[in-house]
């Protein structure tokens, strides 16, 4: 700690800060526009100028340490008057747009002009004017109005790790832009929209169509991925407007996704708003409640348990999973599951598929392998922490990768893309196993690339080899980790959606449908289900959007979208959290819960829910887990233990090389596939993952 003196005060700060952070944590507000405590220190703008004892004119307190004894005055004339100078040359080229810029309402400019600024300019020159830059389809320029505080360079230098922004030219000459014309290519581009302290970068999409004072503002949870990214959705009315990110340093800090942010437009479109009943003649028509319900209940009632299945989505809630479970043990139907086609994943333990490390421990792993798994598609985020910490000197070229060789972030080595690699690895004198018998926290993520594979118990088998043989699980860490696509699955094992004692899992459950052998198949927002699947049984399709799922039910049964529900949710470490509802569902779209309750009690079963928070407490006495804090890590003791077969007929690996199973990152759900903004992006930016590796 030292001791320095802020506006005639005396204060006690840690060592290592700056004047603008130590005068930050005391509450004294320093006006600033290219500071930004997650970027590197630039020094461009000079607003957040302060006057020192010990020197002749003011400093830019975001580039001065702090020292002991330092005399520091934010308020005094000198700085005062640097100030009204400072935003007095930021205005002289800035133009008039404020009645035009979606920055309006928002604008850091704006605010500081009034705050800090002079009441009129000594300047009449004309104004320069700057071309618009072609950033793609997500991003708008109007870099006339740009004051050059780099922030959008050093973010996508550091955060993004696409070096393809920069100043370009001199003096007044100089412009933010690409250095060769072309459309950023970052999963995390649109975080710039938000860093811009300007009206510079704006969203394309959301461009003219609603004022920030006009939006209603709803805390909620990201379902595109299985990270679970705190995110905010503003509305107007019945319409979600935009989405953007709010702050949580354990799983997103303050970034999300272009597909969590720009794919919100879907959720308007190609939208289930009513109940549809397929007749004799083959042809889905308009229905009712009262009808839909006496068909779904008279079919289930005729048909016995053993011959009715369910899968669900990616994109379900842990209620509506854990009442549908309810409902067909009721009916004594043991075959469900929430895992893609052909996963190998096994529930019984749940560090087993959890994410273990977290994400925010990432930043202290010193070694990583990973294992038919890619972040940057299939969790931007969790790529994003793997960055940071490699900038950070963590991994300390001890950071291997067994799968194809598709483009990273981050300097990582590729041993291998067959699963034979893995045998290898194993090996005491093999490069990976020294360098994991070093380190002090390895970690392993495995993806769904290892485990949606024929092979994949046999894949399992070896890489719980390698979690025993370097050490990756101890006392103090746990360093195995599942990187998850689905937002569904980790709370779907949590409360058992998973086959029941003599029980068919997913492939099982498509096989048999195939076969004749499953006579009624209820798809819980499941989409990813071919035809010759949905052929044969009677298909109950509960969902919120007309896909492949809908386009093949009997019965299609009306529900919210993740923006118009209360709902949990369980990210890949097995954090819960809750989404709220920012519009009203659409159409007769009634709550999950609300279809359930009143089939099961017309089953016979006798549910006395009379709200989600019934069903929820019910969930929560059936799985305590769900009990935990919202916002923690939900918590379940169980002692670990390894095992693994050796030389066993599930111990035989293929030669196909591990590949990511995301085929296209921008339409990955019924959502982002809705979204003629996502769809602009695979038009124009190449959405499937291997365009991307040929782009390479």
């Amino acid at each position: 700690m030292m001791r320095i003196r802020i506006d005639g005060q005396d204060y006690h700060v840690d060592d290592g800060l700056t004047v603008f952070e130590a005068c930050r944590r005391q509450g004294i507000e320093i006006p600033h526009f290219c500071y930004h405590e997650r970027l590197a220190i630039a020094g461009n703008c000079r607003m957040c100028l302060v006057e020192l004892d010990s020197s002749p004119k003011p400093i830019a307190s975001c580039a001065m340490p702090a020292a002991e004894g330092m005399d520091i005055r934010t308020d005094s004339p000198m700085v005062k008057k640097a100030r009204h100078g400072v935003m007095e040359f930021l205005l002289i080229n800035h133009p008039l747009d404020c009645p035009i810029c979606d920055q309006g309402g928002e604008c850091d400019l704006q605010d500081q002009a009034m705050a800090y600024g002079r009441f009129h300019s000594r300047f009449d020159e004309n104004k320069r004017a700057v071309a618009e830059k072609p950033f793609g389809p997500l991003i708008k320029s109007s870099m006339t109005r740009c004051i050059h505080c780099t922030r959008c360079v050093r973010f996508a230098t550091e955060v993004a790790g696409i070096e393809d922004l920069g100043a370009l030219g001199r003096g007044e000459n100089v412009e933010i832009g690409t250095y060769v014309e072309k459309a950023l290519t970052s999963e995390l581009s649109g975080n710039m929209i938000d860093l811009c302290p300007v009206g510079a970068l704006t969203s394309k999409p959301y461009a003219f169509k609603a004022r920030s004072w006009e939006l209603r503002k709803t805390d909620s949870i990201d379902v595109m991925d299985a990270v679970g990214s705190h995110i905010r959705l503003d509305s107007r009315g019945t319409e979600v407007m935009r989405v953007l990110p709010r702050r949580c340093d354990a799983i997103n800090e303050e970034w999300i996704s272009d597909k969590t942010r720009f794919a919100y437009d879907g959720l308007k479109l190609q939208r289930l708003d009513r109940p549809w009943l397929r007749h004799s003649d083959g042809v889905l028509r308009p229905s009712d409640w009262q009808t839909i319900e006496d068909v779904c209940v008279e079919k289930i009632k005729q048909t016995d348990g053993t011959r009715i299945a369910a899968l669900a989505g990616e994109l379900c809630d842990c209620e509506s999973m854990f009442m549908l479970k309810e409902l067909l043990d009721g009916v004594s139907c043991p075959h469900r599951d929430c895992r893609p086609f052909g996963t190998f994943l096994p529930w019984q333990e749940r560090w087993q598929y959890l994410f273990n490390t977290t994400i925010a421990g990432i930043e202290e792993a010193d070694a990583c392998l990973l294992i038919g798994a890619y972040p940057r598609y299939e969790a931007a985020l969790v790529e994003a922490r793997l960055r940071k910490r490699y900038l950070q000197g963590g991994f300390q070229g001890r950071a291997f990768r067994v799968g194809t060789k598709l483009p990273a972030h981050w300097q990582i080595e590729d041993v291998g893309e067959s699963p034979h690699s893995l045998t290898e690895l194993a090996d005491s004198g093999h490069r990976v196993a020294q360098a994991f018998k070093q380190a002090k926290k390895p970690m392993i993520i495995v993806g769904m690339g290892a485990l949606q594979r024929s092979d994949s118990e046999a894949i399992w088998h070896h890489i719980m080899a390698l979690v025993q043989a370097f050490g990756v699980i101890r006392d103090d860490w746990n360093g195995f980790n599942v990187l998850h696509t689905r937002a569904s699955m980790v709370g779907g094992m949590d409360v058992g959606f998973v086959p029941s004692q003599g029980g068919e899992a997913r492939k099982g459950i498509e096989e048999r449908a195939r076969q004749g052998s499953i006579d009624v198949l209820w798809l819980l927002g499941e989409d990813d289900v071919d035809e010759e699947t949905l052929k044969k049984p009677f298909v109950i399709y509960q969902g919120h959007h007309g896909e492949r799922g809908a386009s093949a039910a009997d019965v299609i049964v009306p529900v919210p979208a993740y923006s118009e529900k209360d709902a949990l949710y369980m990210n890949m470490e097995g954090r819960l959290q809750r989404g709220l509802p920012a519009v009203p569902p659409l159409g007769q779209a009634k709550e999950d819960w609300r279809v359930l309750t009143d089939m099961a009690n017309r089953l016979g079963q006798t549910w006395a829910y009379q709200s989600q928070r019934d069903a929820r407490r019910a969930m929560q006495k059936a799985y305590p887990l769900f009990a935990e804090k919202i916002g923690n890590i939900a918590a379940k003791k169980e002692k670990i233990e390894l095992s693994y077969r050796q030389n066993g007929h599930s111990d035989v690996l293929n030669d196909t090389p591990l590949h990511s199973p995301l085929v296209n990152y921008y339409q990955s759900n019924v959502i982002a596939r809705a979204s003629q903004t996502m769809g602009r992006c695979v038009s124009e930016l190449g959405g499937a993952v291997a365009t991307k590796e040929k782009a390479k």
